[in-house]
């Protein structure tokens, strides 16, 4: 038995039809398992109140039960910590005196309004009008949302994406088949005539012609990521756009973003051919080959690391171009922003989306080169890059064919991670998701709810 108010124990304090009138302390507790009251001697007098209580008892009737309201002298109990709390409360509140049963979440019925613990589920799921939910993003989602932006929206964004890769692939074809055929046969793989100063005297043309071949592609893909950054932006939001429409929109922008892509062309070139001048140099004023070689590889290899960490930090900048209408300049500055402290995560899903695209492109590409080299009079050799002689305009064009294929596939998803990586970046630094829910005239109930992202 406590002395504390408020607390006590079911079953010390009788009902009152079981205290006689007038009686000034409280009964025995005869109930009391293994308690035997003792038996009364011959002319003893009752007992009295014990030491532990006070001379002064309340008036008879006074005492109420323990499941009527708390009086105004007792201490109620302390609330529970918080919002979604589902442990039982101090002194057995949720399961004691006229509480829910044991093992509700807190007072009241579940789920019912005012109860605690009512959520038991977690915080309630995020808004998701279009392709992705309203909160931050995990990786799978991202890559989900850009297939699910193709596949909602096939017409346009296929449209968009064969027009670039047709375009784009046209352009190699006629670049392979002109420029670099005479490079690349001095460096066929099984070409036993060539020996390594042809190989090292070749080396150059071949850094030309795949420099000539990135800035293509890369190119390629950031028209495609600006044309359809429209696109997705309303995809996420669950609305459509037509072709002509994300046309009327990109085109205000194309001279900023064709000078983004000079300014990142020249940045790039400008690292590249700072890491590899001084091996140049080594090779051009008649020294070893070798060491010129070696340098040359060294220095591209620095360049190469610093070439990936600018490429990262401003991978964002076509979106934040396209959507916040931001000079070139500053749209840079916003992708390093963005970027800045996720430098790694976003490698990470770049690397992965340009790993799963190379992947499409390949397993596309290989049946029509198979059939390329059986059409084309060089047969297998032009497979297996063997061959010594030019690689013949059959084989390209088969070969072009399935690799536009592959593009016109591919391009979207590239350019749909971009868009909804920026996206994320926005909600995770900005609560972006806010403005897209009054956006899509929806409710972020869950929009900035803690908890862990999955995926991320």
């Amino acid at each position: 038995m406590t002395d504390t108010p408020g607390w006590a124990s079911p079953g010390t304090a009788p009902s009152n039809e079981e205290r006689e009138p007038g009686a000034s302390g409280p009964t025995e507790p005869a109930d009391r398992p293994g308690h035997t009251p003792p038996a009364p001697q011959p002319g003893a007098q009752p007992p009295g109140p014990g030491v532990k209580w006070s001379k002064e008892q309340p008036p008879p009737g006074q005492w109420s039960a323990p499941t009527g309201a708390p009086s105004p002298q007792q201490t109620p109990p302390p609330p529970p910590p918080g919002p979604g709390w589902t442990g039982q409360p101090p002194g057995g509140y949720g399961g004691g005196y006229g509480g829910p049963p044991a093992g509700y979440g807190g007072y009241g019925a579940p789920g019912g309004p005012g109860a605690w613990g009512g959520g038991w589920g977690g915080p309630p799921p995020a808004a998701k009008p279009g392709v992705i939910p309203l909160r931050p993003l995990g990786v799978g989602e991202i890559l989900d949302g850009a297939v699910s932006t193709m596949r909602t929206h096939w017409r346009t964004v296929l449209g968009i994406s064969l027009t670039v890769a047709l375009l784009t692939e046209i352009s190699l074809v006629l670049l392979q088949g002109f420029v670099l055929n005479d490079a690349l046969a001095q460096v066929r793989v099984g070409n036993r005539a060539a020996n390594p100063d042809e190989v090292f005297r070749a080396l150059p043309d071949m850094m030309i012609g795949a420099g000539i071949i990135a800035v293509v592609t890369t190119i390629a893909v950031v028209i495609a990521t600006a044309l359809l950054t429209t696109i997705t932006s309303r995809a996420v939001l669950g609305r459509t756009v037509s072709l002509g429409e994300a046309w009327r929109d990109a085109r205000p922008q194309l001279p900023r973003l064709f000078g983004l892509i000079l300014l990142l062309g020249l940045i790039v070139f400008g690292v590249m051919a700072g890491g590899a001048l001084p091996g140049i140099l080594v090779m051009a004023v008649g020294g070893d080959v070798v060491a010129g070689a070696g340098l040359l590889v060294l220095g591209l290899l620095a360049a190469s690391v610093v070439t990936t960490w600018l490429v990262i930090r401003f991978c964002l900048s076509t979106p934040a171009l396209m959507l916040e209408r931001q000079s070139v300049v500053k749209a840079l500055s916003r992708s390093a922003k963005l970027v800045r402290g996720s430098w790694w995560r976003t490698f990470g899903i770049m690397l992965l989306t340009g790993l799963i695209v190379r992947i499409v492109q390949v397993l596309i590409a290989i049946p029509f080169a198979v059939i390329g080299a059986a059409v084309s009079g060089d047969g297998i050799t032009d497979l297996l890059g063997t061959g010594g002689g030019h690689t013949g305009w059959a084989y390209l064009i088969i070969q072009g064919i399935g690799a536009l294929i592959g593009s016109a596939l591919t391009l979207p998803i590239s350019a749909g991670v971009t868009v909804l990586l920026y996206i994320d970046q926005r909600i995770r630094r900005e609560a972006l998701d806010l403005e897209l829910a009054r956006a899509a005239g929806v409710q972020a109930s869950g929009a900035g709810a803690p908890g862990p992202v999955p995926g991320s």
